[in-house]
């Protein structure tokens, strides 16, 4: 149930959905399997997993949704080989080369006569809607992925006013006080053991250590050359540990022994729906609590529509 890594998105709709609305308008996007002529297919099922009854859980305003993303894998390489034969037949048996517009027909018959052979992947994506707060999170590691869940949302609802947070500070110009200056840090943050620093031109590549004393002279040497921080592993004491992007993307989510330890304490009778519930509602209040804190340490929230500095 822990999430791992988190995209964070604004709602400016302010007043949300009644809980059995919604879970009415996911109802009618349920997830059904792919379909042998389908490259993928998204759809809601149900959080807490066979054993659970609702598509849509809320406690105390935190709403978990969960959504299942199936694809069929068919490789590139498998297709253009194939392609390639039945081009290379053809131009043999007409004496002509075959012109673009019939090689990509050829390449649309390919797909469609592979596409029901192929094996299938599914990815779970969790979104945790906090209705208090206005904020969305998608919890999947890439950001065409999280897009994706919105879109279903989007299309569920009928309507989804949503853009990526946005702070007054660039979170790279932040990260790199941060690393240069340890008395600029927030008193409730320490530094991890991971960095990734660019060169401001483009110019010289990127510069990558892991586990290493971000605060030692080979970080601060690099840094002098006039790099800008990317990614940086950071820890919120006796709470969590992650990797902030750039773009304010929380990567590699690792949550305190604590709280780990007090979900495992709580209980739940043996009920899945209970124990997720449970998990999820001390989650929820973590990152809550965190984001506040990030988005005030990076100068507050910047109107979506006005340049960040």
């Amino acid at each position: 149930m822990w999430f791992k890594h988190l995209h964070l998105y604004r709602l400016h709709d302010t007043t949300p959905i009644a809980l059995e609305a919604l879970e009415t308008a996911l109802e009618a996007f349920a997830f059904r399997p792919v379909s042998p002529s389908e490259g993928k297919r998204l759809g809601w099922q149900r959080p807490a997993g066979r054993h659970g009854q609702q598509l849509a859980h809320e406690i105390q305003g935190h709403r978990l949704l969960s959504l299942l993303r199936q694809e069929r894998l068919l490789p590139a390489s498998v297709v253009r080989e194939e392609v390639e034969e039945r081009a290379a037949e053809r131009e043999a048996a007409e004496g002509r080369p075959l012109p673009r517009r019939e090689r990509q027909a050829l390449k649309e018959q390919v797909v469609e006569e592979f596409l029901p052979q192929a094996f299938t992947r599914s990815q779970r994506i969790d979104i945790w809607w906090d209705t208090r707060r206005h904020l969305i999170a998608v919890n999947c590691a890439s950001r065409a992925r999280a897009e994706d869940a919105l879109d279903l949302l989007r299309q569920s609802l009928g309507s989804l006013k949503v853009t990526p947070l946005a702070v007054r500070q660039l979170p790279s110009r932040s990260m790199t006080t941060w690393l240069e200056d340890a008395a600029s840090r927030p008193e409730a943050l320490r530094l991890g053991d991971q960095v990734e620093l660019k060169d401001a031109n483009g110019d010289e590549g990127v510069w990558r250590a892991r586990g290493i004393d971000l605060d030692g002279d080979e970080v601060q040497s690099v840094l002098a050359s006039g790099r800008q921080a990317s990614r940086l592993a950071l820890d919120v004491e006796d709470q969590l540990s992650l990797v902030l992007h750039d773009d304010l993307t929380l990567k590699s989510l690792r949550f305190a022994d604590a709280l780990l330890d007090e979900a495992a304490q709580q209980e739940d009778d043996d009920d899945p729906t209970l124990r997720l519930e449970t998990d999820f509602a001390l989650m929820a209040q973590v990152l809550s609590g965190f984001i506040e804190q990030l988005i005030d340490w990076l100068g507050g929230e910047a109107d979506p529509a006005a340049p960040t500095s």
